[in-house]
């Protein structure tokens, strides 16, 4: 049985350190590293030993019982949150560390979301319990409170044999009716409770916890021998091959690699494999295949459905790609709300610097490298500042560049707050296309979505599947301040094209003219990105840290006490707290606790400044025009936005 597991964490909880326990205990690593010694089997790039942080998902192999075991181990700091989410989407199961000492931490409640929006099954282990001032109940306490009821210990109450404590057997019949009748009627069964559980685990109905030392090995291999109990998946190799992909990297000499989890079905080497989307399918053969093992890997003729692998000789996939079978792209929740400018010495070739910066944005996607032709700049998106620092080490030492970064901006998004009806027409000489769009305002954070309400009298079908294409193929800059345009619903009511002159790009043209036009005619505003923020603080320093959030537009919920400690939280625009954790920490003497994470995007709490601060021209932006092209007399001509409605063919 192939099972992928992933270690999950708040930065410092000890998710390395326990992958590496059981790495050791599976005897597929010889020596338990250690992160704070650097030489942890899992942190094996340079850059994560000399800052003793996981930057990069890491992959290790082992068996144990019956079944091959896939581990993923994920960064824990913030920044690089796109990096474990793209892991996440790999795993059967998840793991997720729970300091003792430090309880739920940022991270860690980060980490949960994107576990139920995946609704990846997941198993704690309570780590650092030798520590002073662990507190398991507390921790235990926390999990319950803040994630869910339903987490049970199963440190000492699941037997070698399958059995099970009588707390444990009433908890698992507690939770299922048909298993409490059969309680109630017959009494227990050792297999029939083993099987309901493994089930309401992989529902997600269960969540079990266990208690220990990963640093000394405490619980760690008694975890493993129930996770193997519990843990079942149902891959089937009959079936046509489908994967995803989940990573890409360049190798030293520059050879692109493609992670993929198998699905169904199995792959082997000189395989051809399709992949892209309908009108634009890809295909290409596999030369090789690899199972890697931190960076180690050996080179096999045929993978199968369930596991982990990469293979050599596919050079356009992208990150989340379907391949085979499966046609659906992964989405992606996080994403980075601030950008930054690539800075280089003089001497630099620029684009050379951009087929770097391409190479990295192929294997992180998150980072939306754009090339400004107009300014001759590279802009990169980023989650924060640790991620510059990697990024500036990780371009010195593959690429030998010297480059820097300014200092980061917000990324601001824009929308519409009223229905309006967009016209676009293309009729330069030789071509021709009208394109009539609605516009209406979306829901919060949904992005663009489309709806078709054009008649194939109208239009053929191809056409209107063409003009859809065209409005999603880029992203669309908004009136105010040129940002990404996002959260607004756009129907294609109606168009026009002509026998013989429509062809190549003409719909591209009419549907972005379209498109512009709506957003002329229609209330614009601009949006900024949000942290939702949870704040636990003494009860002295509450009113201080109300005070703050007002200062800093942000709204929240009433606080709740407990103890002498206070918790509140909230929603607030990243702009004004980015900075405010080392606020925090000095008022409160490092005794504060905050978690933040990305909360979406709404209005801008000061619109009019950062507009004016932009100063971006509407009618200067070389990509993108209001205005249509009509035609008389043999010649095209230009006709503004405010009178091209008039004209249009369409309407006649």
């Amino acid at each position: 049985m192939n099972k992928t597991i992933g270690i999950l964490a708040h930065v410092d909880a000890g998710k390395t350190t326990f992958s590496e326990q059981l790495l050791y205990y599976t005897k597929s690593i010889k020596n338990r590293g250690r992160v704070d010694h650097k030489n942890a089997f899992l942190d094996s790039h340079e850059i994560e030993r000399q800052r003793g942080i996981t930057v990069f998902s890491d992959q290790g192999m082992f068996t144990y019982g019956d079944s091959s075991y896939y581990l993923m181990d994920t960064p824990g700091h913030t920044d690089f949150s796109p990096e474990m989410e793209r892991g996440i989407q790999t795993m059967d199961y998840a793991i997720i560390i729970v300091s003792a000492v430090e309880g739920i931490e940022g991270q860690t409640e980060t980490i949960w979301e994107l576990l139920r929006k995946h609704q990846i099954p997941c198993f704690f282990f309570i780590n650092k319990t030798d520590r002073e001032g662990a507190d398991v109940q507390q921790a235990v306490h926390d999990i319950r409170s803040n994630f869910t009821a339903d987490a049970c210990d199963i440190t000492d109450s699941l037997f070698a044999d399958g059995g099970m404590s009588e707390e444990l057997i009433e908890y698992v019949a507690e939770r299922d009716e048909a298993l409490l009748n059969e309680y109630m009627e017959k009494g227990y069964s050792k297999d029939l409770w083993l099987n309901t559980l493994r089930r309401l685990i992989k529902t997600n109905k269960i969540f079990p916890y266990a208690c220990g030392s990963a640093l000394q090995g405490i619980g760690v291999e008694s975890f493993l021998q129930n996770l193997d109990k519990l843990t079942i998946t149902e891959y089937s190799s009959e079936e046509p091959f489908a994967g995803q992909v989940y990573r890409i990297r360049h190798d030293e000499h520059g050879t692109r690699i493609t992670y993929i989890k198998g699905l169904s079905g199995s792959l082997k080497v000189r395989d051809t494999i399709n992949y892209g989307d309908a009108e634009n399918t890809v295909t290409e053969k596999i030369t090789q295949i690899r199972l890697y093992n931190g960076r180690d890997y050996k080179a096999v003729d045929r993978v199968e459905a369930g596991q982990l692998f990469a293979v050599i000789g596919l050079t356009m996939t992208t990150v989340g790609d379907g391949v085979g079978a499966l046609k659906e792209r992964a989405s992606y929740e996080m994403v980075p709300a601030l950008k930054s400018k690539v800075i280089f010495e003089p001497k630099v070739n620029v684009k050379e610097a951009l087929a770097y910066f391409n190479m990295l944005n192929a294997e992180d996607p998150s980072l939306n490298v754009t090339w400004e032709e107009r300014l001759q700049q590279i802009h990169i998106h980023v989650m924060g500042h640790i991620q510059l620092e990697v990024l500036e080490q990780m371009v010195k030492e593959r690429f030998s560049l010297n480059v820097t970064f300014d200092t980061p901006e917000i990324l601001y998004k824009e929308t519409i707050t009223t229905d309006t009806i967009g016209c676009g027409h293309f009729e330069p000489l030789g071509h021709y296309a009208e394109v009539h769009l609605q516009l209406r305002p979306g829901e919060r954070n949904r992005g663009i979505t489309f709806q078709n309400a054009c008649h194939a009298d109208d239009l053929t079908l191809g056409n209107q599947n063409l003009i859809r294409h065209h409005l999603f193929e880029r992203e669309h800059h908004g009136l105010l301040t040129g940002s990404p345009l996002t959260d607004v619903e756009v129907t294609l009511l109606t168009g026009k094209a002509h026998n013989k002159h429509t062809s190549g790009g003409d719909f591209r043209e009419a549907a972005y003219r379209a498109l512009r036009q709506g957003l002329e005619k229609a209330s614009n505003v601009l949006l900024e990105p949000y942290y939702h923020f949870k704040i636990k603080v003494e009860l002295d320093h509450i009113g201080r840290v109300i005070s703050d959030i007002g200062q800093a537009h942000g709204s929240f919920d009433a606080p709740r006490s407990e103890g002498n400690k206070a918790t509140i939280t909230g929603t607030v625009p990243v702009a004004t707290f980015m900075d405010y954790s080392s606020q925090l920490a000095a008022f409160t003497q490092g005794k504060g606790a905050l978690s933040l994470t990305f909360a979406g995007y709404d209005r801008c709490h000061n619109e009019q400044e950062v507009i004016e601060m932009i100063g971006y021209n509407k009618d200067a932006d070389a990509q993108y025009t209001s205005s249509s092209i009509f035609c008389a007399k043999g010649q095209g001509y230009t006709v503004s936005w405010e009178e091209a409605e008039a004209k249009m063919h369409a309407l006649k």
